[in-house]
């Protein structure tokens, strides 16, 4: 069975999946269409990651017989083109759970306790810059408010309590077995410290965090999105961040990827960004991988698949 791993892939990340039993894995960058159009009429499977799967490349892959989302979103795939074609759409929940739990932690530290600007201090030969002493602050004592109650915000919710937050969370329904306090959307803007975004990007949440609920928001208090760039209007959080009524933001996930070079947004001094990596450890690549290949012999067996989503 021949399958597109379409992302790029270090010597790590290729020798396990060169050591997949029973399946052959070829790698393909995701600005290298020459490698991909190549690889797409006799590709049998296709492990799709971040670039968008368009109806064009399904069209060109004959003999696709699954695609599996290599993550859990779904967005940057043409469900509409695979269904006509009847090709099954699988995904991953959960697999990348513990590593976007512990990037959203990390941002929010980050952006609290300033540490890439200390960090580009040092680097630089200064010990210590007055200016980025004030307003240094603790993550204990916050009121975090977690946007979505899925398997991220349930790894996170002890995680904050143990460090003294008051966590609040939104979700359409409501969890029975939260340990965190229930508050709707509105309230949650106006009480929380910290608002983390843990939705998936559907037309009903598409910049749902738009000027509007960015007004909302306590004055003075950080936003962090590890889930998708889509939720939020750009631009108004680039003017709530400019403007001092948000006090920082951190971000892996953006509108558009990758950043144009002209981005405003890396260039704001109270802005963590990273590049889309919160899913990227060995330990998420060993969940998914083993799953995606158990999808691929049950494709090659007719058995029921996993995760199926179309």
């Amino acid at each position: 069975m021949k399958i597109v791993y379409h992302a790029a892939a270090g010597p790590d990340l290729a020798a396990r999946l060169a050591r997949l039993e029973g399946l052959s894995v070829s790698v393909c960058r995701e600005e290298d269409s020459e490698t991909l159009n190549r690889l797409l009429p006799d590709c049998d499977v296709l492990w799709h990651v971040l670039q968008p799967c368009t109806a064009g490349m399904i069209a060109a892959a004959p003999r696709l017989k699954l695609i599996q989302k290599i993550g859990v979103g779904v967005n940057t795939i043409d469900l509409e083109a695979a269904k006509q074609r009847g090709i099954p759409v699988c995904n991953l929940p959960g697999t990348n759970a513990r590593a976007v739990a512990e990037l959203t932690l990390g941002l929010m530290l980050s952006v609290l306790r300033r540490i890439p600007a200390f960090d580009r201090g040092l680097r630089s030969g200064t010990w210590t810059d007055p200016a980025l002493q004030d307003g240094i602050n603790e993550l204990g004592g916050r009121t975090v408010g977690l946007v979505g109650f899925g398997a991220i915000p349930k790894i996170l919710t002890p995680i904050l309590g143990a460090m003294g937050c008051s966590v609040r969370y939104y979700a359409r329904n409501r969890v029975a077995d939260a340990i965190a306090e229930y508050r709707d959307f509105d309230r949650l803007l106006a009480e929380a410290d910290i608002v983390s975004l843990h939705l998936p990007l559907v037309p009903e949440t598409r910049r749902m965090v738009d000027a509007a609920a960015l007004a909302r928001m306590k004055p003075g208090s950080i936003l962090i999105n590890t889930a998708r760039g889509g939720l939020v209007d750009q631009p108004a959080l680039i003017r709530a961040l400019e403007s001092g009524r948000l006090a920082g933001a951190g971000l892996d996930v953006f509108e558009t990827e990758p950043l144009a070079p002209e981005d405003p947004l890396p260039a704001l001094p109270n802005v963590v960004v990273t590049p889309h990596i919160g899913w990227l450890t060995t330990g998420t690549f060993d969940r998914s991988f083993a799953l995606a290949a158990e999808n691929c012999h049950r494709v090659a067996s007719g058995a029921p698949l996993l995760h199926r989503v179309v």
